[in-house]
């Protein structure tokens, strides 16, 4: 059955694609927390045709994470058309487009943030993509940034050419390719991108507790909003934003409620990659775990050491409950 772009945009909490993080079982993760909309980690076009069956592994996903969406990325509107019947063989709910990659391995194939530059051709990646998603009822969405750098900001202009283009829904990160992830994002124009256009817009960027979430509502207007760095190493900030929205209470998380989030991140990364490569991947999580928790690095420098599963889950929880004892938790 598909899914309108009403459902996906009233008032969501969408997971942001992050490269190397938003996989599989961290999707799985947020989606239990509460997400509403999960995005799989950017695929490549160029893989999709010439290295089919790995970069299909990035599309993999779980009925449970649904409403799922792939994201593509690329610089050529042929590829992309090529592209787009082999992702179609998933059965995604939606095909979001990644314009706003600012990483040179991306770019520099005129790809990600690089579209910003060549509007015509993003216009025609957006054309060709929607000619083929409208006979099956398949929403599409664009992430895009404010502009190449600070003399060039075009989010505007850009955001009403993909709308003429076809896209159904568009997604704002209002930070320029040379920020890179660095400074605020700007807000206001997310706001003026609302005002203009008449597909719902999805606001991204510095969504880091609840307040943020509530503040870029009120400011921009925006249909809903995504949240991406604000959930590496605290995927419960959707538990909380759901008990927020449903009751109005903004309660903190139990350290109790935490450690059974990482031990079934664990559990979920063992169950689809098997223990070695968990315990390596997971290193890049636990270094989010205990960002700034009081000891945390010296649980990393030791984590990142270890091979047993339970030897990790168990400095892990030594540490929170540290902070628990001392009445703090380190981050709230």
């Amino acid at each position: 059955m598909s899914i309108t772009t009403k459902e996906l945009t009233n008032q969501k909490v969408w997971l942001a694609p992050l490269a190397g993080i938003t996989d599989n079982p961290f999707r799985a993760i947020c989606k239990e927390c509460g997400a509403d909309v999960v995005v799989s980690e950017m695929i490549s076009v160029d893989g999709l045709l010439y290295n089919r069956d790995r970069s299909l592994e990035y599309a993999k996903f779980e009925e449970s994470q649904r409403p799922f969406g792939l994201q593509l990325f690329g610089s050529d509107p042929d590829i992309f058309k090529k592209a787009l019947k082999i992702a179609l063989t998933k059965n995604p709910d939606f095909i979001d487009i990644n314009m706003g990659c600012p990483v040179k391995k991306v770019i520099k194939r005129g790809a990600g943030s690089a579209l910003m530059t060549t509007p015509d051709i993003a216009a025609n990646i957006v054309s060709e993509t929607k000619n083929i998603l409208a006979p099956l009822n398949i929403p599409l969405s664009v992430k895009f940034r404010s502009g190449w750098d600070m003399f060039n900001i075009n989010s505007l202009d850009f955001g009403i050419k993909m709308q003429k283009a076809g896209a159904d829904m568009i997604c704002l990160h209002p930070r320029t390719r040379g920020q890179m992830f660095s400074g605020k994002s700007n807000w206001d124009l997310i706001a003026e991108l609302k005002k203009e256009v008449s597909i719902p817009v999805i606001g991204n960027g510095d969504i880091i507790t609840i307040n943020d979430m509530i503040a870029m509502y009120k400011q921009t207007g925006c249909d809903s909003v995504m949240i991406g760095r604000g959930v590496m190493g605290k995927p419960w900030l959707f538990k909380q934003i759901k008990k927020y929205l449903s009751s109005g209470n903004m309660e903190q998380i139990t350290t109790e409620e935490k450690l059974e989030i990482i031990r079934r991140h664990m559990e979920l990364m063992i169950f689809h990659k098997g223990e070695k490569q968990a315990v390596y991947e997971m290193r890049t999580h636990f270094s989010h775990y205990t960002k700034g928790l009081r000891g945390g690095a010296q649980v990393r420098n030791r984590i990142n050491k270890l091979f047993d599963v339970e030897e990790i889950l168990m400095l892990v929880e030594e540490l929170y409950k540290a902070q628990k004892f001392e009445g703090n938790d380190g981050r709230y």
